[in-house]
């Protein structure tokens, strides 16, 4: 393979202002790209790709080149260094790789790899914590997988289209993709492309979502004409699921604690054709008190370690401590305990998280069940998907029913 000198340093930019100066692997890498006009798809994906590649293995890379953080230029190319030659290449004959020391790199890696904190790349406390809440052998095929680079998949918007029209309009576009009958809107790409780009996108016949956060809003068993409250919805994924599922038919009502995403929620709706969503910012507890007792499904996407999507957002190992855990924990049963107030007699409610733990998934919804607030409710069905096993994110969910 031929590398370009320009875009390993702007690899080494990007790594710096992630690891340096904390900044989200994907604003970081976005902002990097918009530097040089002149790069094509495939200069942009390498770019992209190997920092993706890098931060995920940011510990073991570390260790293998001998530096520690922050981390000069120099280390960041020795980073390089070492992914260049573990990826099996021919370390290019430059001034910032002057005696990289190849065999010994291939040597410290098949010493370190022996210990699974260095070769999945993972900082103590977390290693701990899996193996203690999921066990040894379940959390080693679990992060694992989550060290995997996530596959691109689409939602087909049925307010729009459907699955078998958009695969062929993409296929016309030298798009290929395939389906999974385990997820019926799905599209999964066989090759990476930008397909924010296409016209498909911008009329909005899909969404990219996730195979695995594309179950959550069918586990709700909505219909046509409901009354189904969204809460924790972010820019609205689910709720444009929802409203498809619905069919624009009833009404969703979608919450936040962030207006910015609420607003992004909003623009995405009208690209998407769906009608049938309000939003609401909750600024204080009366907007939960107003729909006491009047939702037919309440559908919380509680906010959690994202341990389960570790896979499109690999910095957040870096990012995620110990003590934030522990107030999440307390923030998801605090909303089950309040939100909940919203579901009818007969009505349904969805808990679900993009983690892996039980202690934030079956956990939280034995705690609720078995509280004052979680009396009146049964468990009906929980689901938990694993990136070993099904092939995408991590998530859980559990549907509870409010007795009469």
């Amino acid at each position: 393979m031929r590398f370009h000198h320009n875009l390993l340093q702007a690899t080494v930019d990007a790594l710096h202002n992630i690891f340096n100066d904390g900044k989200y692997a994907d604003q970081a890498i976005q902002r990097i790209l918009k530097r040089d006009t002149r790069w094509g798809s495939r200069d942009r994906g390498f770019i992209a790709e190997t920092t993706y590649d890098i931060v995920r293995y940011k510990r073991l890379y570390a260790a293998i080149a001998n530096v520690k953080e922050p981390f000069k230029p120099a280390d960041l190319w020795r980073m390089t260094a070492v992914w260049i030659v573990l990826k099996g290449h021919d370390v290019p004959a430059w001034e910032e790789y002057y005696n990289t020391p190849v065999r010994r790199i291939k040597g410290k890696f098949d010493e370190l790899s022996a210990i699974t904190k260095y070769r999945e790349s993972i900082p103590d406390w977390m290693d701990e914590m899996g193996k203690e809440e999921l066990g040894e052998e379940l959390w080693n095929k679990e992060i694992s997988a989550l060290n995997q680079q996530a596959d691109v998949v689409l939602r087909a918007n049925t307010l729009q289209t459907d699955v078998k029209t958009l695969q062929e309009k993409l296929l016309a576009l030298e798009i290929a993709t395939t389906t999974d009958e385990r997820f019926p809107d799905a599209l999964i790409l066989k090759e990476r492309a930008n397909v924010f780009q296409t016209e498909l996108f911008q009329n909005g016949l899909f969404e990219v979502q996730d195979a695995g956060s594309q179950t959550i809003a069918p586990f709700a068993q909505v219909e046509p004409g409901m009354r189904v409250m969204d809460s924790c919805a972010g820019a609205g994924g689910k709720s444009l699921h929802l409203a498809a599922l619905m069919e624009n038919k009833g009404q969703i009502i979608s919450t936040d604690i962030y207006n910015g995403k609420l607003n992004e929620l909003k623009r995405r709706a009208r690209r998407a054709g769906a009608h049938n969503i309000e939003t609401r910012l909750i600024d204080s507890t009366k907007v939960i008190k107003k729909l006491d007792g009047k939702m037919d499904r309440l559908v919380i996407d509680a906010p959690c370690s994202g341990l389960g999507v570790l896979r499109r957002n690999p910095d957040a190992k870096w990012k995620l401590e110990p003590e934030f855990l522990d107030n999440i924990r307390k923030t998801q049963q605090e909303i089950l305990q309040s939100y909940s107030r919203v579901v009818k007699p007969e009505g349904m409610m969805v808990y679900a998280t993009c983690s892996i733990l039980p202690s934030e998934n079956d956990k939280q919804v034995e705690t609720f069940l078995n509280s004052e607030s979680g009396a009146d409710f049964e468990l009906l069905d929980s689901q938990s998907l694993m990136a070993h096993k099904d092939g995408f994110d991590g998530f859980y969910m559990a549907l509870m029913k409010k007795k009469k």
